[in-house]
């Protein structure tokens, strides 16, 4: 990625898809070029934490919102130190910012955080493409001088595909450290960080939950080196068929039959422990808006989801696994995705979205206290033991 972070506003900028489309529009953001995987984000809200989602690594994010940028940028809603997208792709942003909250414009912010954007484009349009066709490889250029267009394709071209990439280690934390409990502290996690957003240990330190995040690399002995009540595997970017160091330290924890949660690339890591496969979905997940049905209560939720991966399990019985037996749990009511599986001969349970309603609605925020009874259940099995 190359950027410059001048003024931004009359600068022409091309956005080219790798099968030869092209949509022209103006810089937005940084000027220069990146690349990465074209995806469609439907939210109406939420920008923010959609930005600093490290599940969004290596991909360019298409607003299907006309609007973005109306609240500004503030210092308390970001889910992660940095932007993580590649790059940002909006119809029509905000000329002022409108919100007590606002300390910054969004296009001031990407400009800051050396992000390529482009604005001005038929998000409508390219949202149909991406439907129709599937996410595929992108680059936007911007600047007085650019390339032709043969020339950007074949850059584009040129891009590693998201099938097969390694990308947990590229947004893990590097040192272990600690969430404290919000009042009396009642359990031990430790939380694997696969792209961890900020606020999912918020929610568990608001149950009385100490927290214990972990790099990706860490190994069962690290995780049974903080005497966890629990353990947690987060969200994450790439593709979960490449998590195998991740899926062998699940698989312990499942042998041990330690309370276990896993949310969005955790709920792959737990398909593939179990033995199912995983595949990528046409064009993903991803949007605060995607309705799923809890199975087991038959509630609908509205939730928020981020992911182009997908666990195969059957939809229409239980299945045996090394570890008992595992149902699906949950499913997108738009395609019959599985968004959740559980075991039922162990405590671990998992989804697919995004619970920690970061941004998004809350009807999700039950599974952090199915996961605190899990671990109260266990903690009192033992006691009377």
């Amino acid at each position: 990625m190359t950027t410059s972070t001048k003024g931004t506003a009359k600068i022409p900028a091309v956005l080219v898809l790798e099968d030869g489309r092209t949509f022209r529009g103006r810089a937005y953001g940084a000027v220069g070029e990146t690349f990465g995987e074209a995806v469609f984000s439907t939210g109406m809200t939420g920008y923010q934490e959609t930005l600093t989602d490290p599940s969004y690594h290596r991909q360019v994010v298409v607003m299907t919102a006309p609007h973005v940028g109306n609240t500004g940028v503030n210092d308390e809603d970001p889910e992660s130190q940095r932007i993580w997208v590649s790059g940002y792709v909006v119809r029509d942003p905000a000329r002022i910012p409108s919100n007590w909250r606002s300390r910054r414009s969004l296009d001031e912010e990407l400009r800051r955080q050396g992000v390529v954007g482009i604005s001005g484009v038929d998000t409508r349009a390219l949202t149909r493409h991406l439907r129709e066709r599937g996410a595929m490889r992108v680059g936007i250029f911007s600047g007085n001088a650019l390339p032709d267009e043969g020339t950007m394709l074949a850059e584009v071209r040129q891009q590693p595909e998201m099938q097969g990439a390694d990308l947990c280690a590229q947004v893990t934390t590097k040192e272990a450290y600690v969430v404290p409990a919000i009042g009396e502290r009642k359990f031990t996690v430790a939380a694997i960080d696969l792209g961890i957003k900020g606020m999912t240990p918020q929610r568990m330190a608001e149950r009385g939950i100490e927290v214990h995040v972990l790099p990706a690399t860490a190994t069962a002995e690290d995780v049974y080196a903080v005497n966890p009540d629990g353990v947690f595997f987060s969200n994450g970017p790439g593709d979960p068929a490449t998590a195998d160091h991740a899926v062998s330290v699940m698989r312990e924890v499942l042998s041990r039959k330690t309370p276990l949660f896993g949310i969005c690339f955790g709920n792959q890591i737990l398909g593939r422990a179990l033995g199912f496969g995983t595949y990528k979905l046409k064009y993903g997940h991803r949007g605060i808006n995607q309705p799923v049905q809890d199975r087991t209560t038959g509630k609908v939720e509205i939730t928020a989801h981020n992911h182009g991966f997908a666990v195969d399990a059957p939809l229409d019985k239980v299945s045996d696994t090394p570890f008992g037996r595992a149902e699906v749990t949950h499913v997108c009511l738009n395609d019959n995705v599985v968004e959740g599986l559980q075991l039922l001969d162990q405590p671990a349970f998992s989804v697919q979205y995004h619970p920690e309603a970061a941004a998004g609605p809350h009807d999700a925020a039950y599974l952090f206290d199915r996961f605190t009874s899990l671990m109260n259940t266990v903690l009192m099995e033992g006691q009377r033991a």
